[in-house]
């Protein structure tokens, strides 16, 4: 093939042309019939946005590499996608869109509205990823809002509701006002936050007893502000009305006298009891604390423990209730401003500070979440810890120190995980409760997916009661999620154990307390086994600014944006070119410099194709002839392909391109392509050595593309399609080592020759000699060893850096300097000799050189007819001479033992 037949530049918009190529070869199709060992990749479900950005493009680029890998490498791979549908997001966007809220219409009416914008914007990712060459089986998509998934989430809320892991109860749960909805601890985010503390004197009550809060208010019995009581140090005053109690520690003596007394709380006036708690910090503010139904996971404790009354101060809005009096239906920044307020105005706040705090927010819209005592589901989370740890135990983590995030939050678990939510769009909760009784009746599994708003019991309840309350809460969608891998291996029909456990489970580290976690807990309650064996963690994605990418900020960079310009394959050589774990800066100069890396590529193989294209080469037919540079390169090639195998065996993507790209770049592009052209050309070159020079050449490429075609797949194969038969490089095999090519001999001779090549293109390109110019004679000055290492590669050495004469020899050159030319200097001999400076000048310009050369060498001045000028006053210009008496230029290695003298 000519090089004519090869267009001078790559093409990068060809992609789109292969992008549909594949498609419509299927090449990706897991076929699971057992014929090559499965590979299965639980593959992480993004919420539908409707656009994918630069976080996505480094989690799946991950996962992109490992499955071109592991399908080169022999394995039937299951590389598939899911979307996780459901959640407060879309039903926000569809409010916005239909200028409604989710009430205004009825509950089918709604969700089909939050189905069509999820439809839409799953077709709008799904582009997109095929435009980054993601190589999924399209024709195992899975999506959350399907009936088929949707029936799997119900089934396994049954399973684990009959093992009793799965139970509904009235406990405090994290509340979104704003969502107005239960979250899981899992779903509260933490920022920090400036507020006042503020001091507020709690008087003595009038009385030391009260039956309870309400008999206590009623009394009638005010205490006097002014009255010194117990001072309480609050960030949250707006909840004076549902203070049920102050605890102080038992050890603390400034309270010792007070346990077991009644204070009167401000404002709402109910007395509570002052008792001892371990718990209290005395060094916090007053040491003494109020608790309220609540106002955080602390008071919850202090209830439960003291059995302490529960008030209902905030609704699920977020505002307050009549319990709070004066404050019913202030929201709660209101409340807390008038609270102030009013305290100072009735004489019951001495002062305030400034404090930092840590606030709780719902991680999807960041309004601080509030506790409230709810009736919901929850997942006994505390019976499965032990065993979630000990799977964290068993699993491959990469990097292994992000372990520790998942082992410390099962250890931190306090409460267990609410999966009841108050919204409409996602998996229903199978459930009615009888109208009579009150009994939970449950589906039969036949009967899957329902929606018990919808559908109605098939029997009677036992009572005999046939008149149902529908459960109208909807699963948090992490459970959907949560059983990504059970779905993929086709859990619960017989064969999933052939799928199942996941060979890995690749996320983000964001998502390992959630996902990661809820994963592990569901597929061990339902199978009782891991959920996958390697768990690869990538990092966040920062902006050019040092800062985590975000609409707010303006520091977003999409995806399509770097594609347009540059193409797919340049923006997965900087995903590819990071670490696992650890988070990610974009920058544009990486982008042109992976754009760069392919265009040298096509360049270089462009300018060998008619080379290696006008005959076929085998190996056998060479083995025998190969010079020592081919040994040098092949060796190299080799060793890269044994580190690259290995880099993407144990998910180190970044020395695979960096090894690659070091490899093509300088060791093949700049030494040896230049190295070998005298080869290719040279009429006077053997047939042997010209074949022996096609079969490396071709051999470096070829396997070159194959080692790259994990992460630059369009790149690879609009190469690969000059050497095959139309097969795509995606369906070929992992290149096999030659061993019998490996040498550290042949390296490390070759890296000798190379840096000796090296210094003596330095030389011409410092000298302004082009790098095509011939040069007379060269003279290598060296050891003993370098000799003969120089005397092996002297073809290569003369032949690439057209030398007419190479000379290696041991010892030092015989060099001297010589005097070429003298002449005055004018700005001192005129000052100086006046009248008698143009005689100097004259015969400076008529005398023999060497005349004057002799004179200068053997009294450092002359004397010209009586006037004696020293060579201070010349401008004397020298030549290094060699043994031969004619001018030559000396090189010092600073890598090498080794002295050149060149003759131009």
């Amino acid at each position: 093939m000519s090089d004519k037949n090869i267009p001078k530049d790559y093409d990068f918009n060809k992609e789109k042309d292969w992008e549909k190529r594949w498609e419509k070869d299927d090449i990706y199709k897991f076929l699971g019939d057992g014929t090559r060992p499965r590979y299965i990749i639980d593959t992480p479900p993004p919420y539908p946005t409707g656009s994918i950005h630069l976080g996505h493009v480094l989690n799946w680029v991950y996962i992109d590499m490992n499955a071109r890998y592991r399908r080169l490498k022999g394995n039937d791979v299951l590389f598939t996608q899911g979307w996780d549908c459901h959640g407060l997001p879309t039903e926000v966007k569809v409010e916005e869109t239909h200028n409604i809220k989710k009430n205004d219409v009825s509950r089918a009416k709604f969700r089909e509205y939050c189905i069509e914008l999820t439809t839409e914007n799953i077709a709008k990712m799904k582009d997109q990823m095929k435009s980054l060459g993601f190589s999924q089986d399209w024709s195992r998509e899975f999506i959350t809002m399907t009936p088929e998934y949707m029936k799997r989430t119900q089934y396994s809320f049954l399973k684990m509701y009959e093992q009793g892991l799965i139970y509904q109860g009235i406990h405090p749960v994290n509340w979104c006002p704003r969502c107005e909805t239960a979250i899981a601890f899992a779903e509260v985010e933490y920022s920090d936050n400036e507020t006042f503390l503020n001091y507020v004197n709690f008087p003595p009550a009038k009385e030391d007893s009260y039956a309870d809060i309400e008999s206590s208010k009623a009394s009638g019995k005010e205490a006097d502000p002014s009255e010194e009581g117990v001072m309480i140090a609050t960030t949250r005053p707006e909840l004076m009305s549902a203070c049920v109690a102050v605890v102080v520690h038992p050890d603390d003596e400034r309270y010792a006298h007070l346990l077991d007394k009644y204070v009167e709380v401000p404002l709402s006036h109910q007395k509570v009891k002052i008792i001892a708690d371990e718990e209290v910090d005395p060094e916090f503010g007053t040491g003494a604390v109020m608790v309220c139904t609540f106002g955080d996971k602390t008071d919850v404790s202090w209830v439960n423990k003291h059995n302490l009354e529960i008030i209902d101060a905030i609704n699920e809005k977020g505002l307050l209730t009549s319990a709070a009096g004066r404050y019913e239906g202030m929201d709660l920044q209101t409340c807390k401003a008038q609270t102030i307020e009013d305290l100072d105005d009735e004489g019951y706040l001495l002062k305030q500070e400034k404090v930092e705090q840590n606030v709780g927010q719902c991680w999807r819209c960041k309004t601080p979440i509030e506790i409230l005592v709810k009736k919901q589901w929850f997942v006994a989370v505390s019976k499965l810890v032990d065993q979630i740890k000990d799977a964290a135990e068993e699993m491959k983590w990469v990097p292994e120190h992000m372990k520790s995030r998942l082992l410390n939050w099962a250890d931190s678990m306090e409460w267990d995980w609410c999966i009841s939510r108050q919204r409409i769009f996602a998996t229903p909760i199978p459930v009615w409760y009888c109208k009579d009784c009150g009994k939970v009746i449950l589906p039969d599994e036949e009967d899957l997916p329902i929606d018990p708003t919808q559908d109605k019991p098939k029997k009677p309840c036992e009572c005999g009661c046939e008149e149902f309350i529908a459960e109208e809460d909807v699963l948090d969608t992490w459970m959907d999620s949560s059983i990504s891998p059970l779905s993929i291996a086709g859990w619960p029909n017989p064969g999933y154990e052939d799928n199942f456990p996941a060979n890995i489970r690749p996320q983000g580290h964001d998502i390992i307390r959630t996902w990661a976690f809820y994963t592990t807990l569901r597929c061990l309650a339902l199978t009782g086994k891991k959920p996958f064996d390697d768990i690869v963690i990538n990092g966040m994605v920062f902006g050019e600014d040092g800062y985590k990418m975000s609409k707010s900020r303006g520091n977003v960079i999409a995806p399509d944006d770097v594609i347009s310009q540059y193409g797919a394959d340049p923006l997965r050589t900087w995903a590819a070119n990071s670490v696992p774990g650890s988070d990610v800066a974009f920058d544009w100069k990486d982008i042109k410099h992976g754009y760069k890396f392919l265009r040298k590529f096509w360049n270089a193989f462009r300018f060998i194709s008619m080379q290696i294209f006008d005959e076929e080469v085998s190996f056998e037919e060479v083995k025998d002839n190969l010079g020592p540079l081919d040994l040098w390169i092949l060796s190299k090639l080799n060793n890269l392909n044994i580190n690259v195998d290995k880099a993407f065996a144990e998910y180190n993507f970044a020395e695979t391109i960096t090894s690659i790209e070091r490899f093509i770049w300088h060791d093949f592009c700049d030494e040896y392509i230049e190295a070998v052209k005298y080869r290719l050309y040279n009429d006077e070159i053997s047939d042997e050595s010209r074949k022996a020079a096609k079969y490396t050449l071709r051999c470096v490429i070829e396997t070159s593309l194959k080692l790259l075609a994990p992460i630059v797949p369009f790149f690879t194969e609009e190469v690969y399609q000059y050497f095959g038969e139309g097969e795509s490089i995606h369906t070929t095999s992992w290149p096999e080592v030659n061993e019998d090519l490996i040498s550290a001999d042949a390296e490390e001779k070759g890296a000798a020759a190379i840096e000796l090549i090296d210094e003596i293109r330095r030389f011409k390109s410092s000298a302004k000699i082009p790098l095509n110019a011939a040069l007379s004679e060269v003279s290598v000055y060296t050891n003993d060893s370098l000799k003969d290492i120089f005397e092996e590669f002297s073809d290569d050495i003369k032949g690439t850096l057209k030398i007419e004469n190479l000379a290696i020899k041991t010892g030092k050159p015989e060099v001297h300097e010589k005097i070429v030319e003298v002449t005055p200097d004018m700005a001192q001999i005129g000052p100086k000799f006046k009248g008698d400076a143009g005689k100097i000048a004259g015969y400076l310009n008529t005398a023999d050189i060497e005349e004057i050369a002799s004179a200068l060498e053997s009294a450092s001045e002359l004397d010209i007819d009586g006037l004696v000028v020293s060579e201070d006053l010349l401008n004397i210009k020298k030549d290094i001479v060699g043994a031969s008496g004619k001018k030559v230029d000396i090189i010092q290695s600073e890598e090498l033992d080794v002295i050149l003298e060149v003759m131009r």
